[in-house]
């Protein structure tokens, strides 16, 4: 059961890291912080988050890569670190995290959820569906993994906002 968790936990990392690269970034006032649309997605939603995505991924990916190469948390890795394409699966995990959370962003303001108000399951489980979505073309997740991911993310959700929280990186805890 640990190993399943911990390999779920390893293989999703990308897209964790991912979905919380727009708030640093955003604190670090990194540039095209400008909304993509207001009306469609909310004030939240700007082009900085899509390439801080793949930046997070691409970082956590080269690091894994690393670990694998030197042997180390091989027994945790779905994914061939040393033959996969590190700047397209990047892509997949980065990209997909932040369009799963584009999209939820859209329904959200179509049903007047006012920016920054919880929707749950749906704000903790967007970018994990994106990035899942996107990396189906070239991986697929074994169904226990992704069952295990799907019921960990929500509790790992509330507490890295919690903690973005008690660090000022967030204006709310949820």
């Amino acid at each position: 059961m640990l190993e399943l968790i911990l390999s779920s936990v390893y293989l999703i990392f990308p897209a964790y890291v991912a979905n919380m690269c727009p708030v640093i970034f955003g604190k670090l006032n990194f540039p095209f912080g400008h909304s993509i649309n207001k009306c469609l997605f909310g004030a939240n939603k700007t082009y900085r988050g899509f390439y801080t995505a793949y930046i997070g991924a691409l970082a956590i990916l080269f690091l894994q890569q690393y670990l694998a190469k030197n042997n180390i948390l091989t027994d945790y890795a779905l994914l061939d670190y040393k033959q996969i394409s590190i700047p397209l699966y990047a892509a997949l995990f980065g990209f997909g995290a932040i369009s799963g959370d584009l999209t939820k962003s859209f329904f959200k303001r179509r049903l007047h959820i006012k920016p920054g108000r919880p929707w749950f399951p749906f704000d903790q489980l967007d970018f994990v569906i994106g990035a899942y979505l996107f990396l189906l073309p070239a991986y697929v997740v074994p169904w226990q993994n992704l069952l295990t991911i799907l019921i960990l993310t929500p509790a790992l959700h509330f507490l890295t906002n919690l903690i973005a929280y008690m660090l000022k990186l967030k204006k709310v805890w949820w």
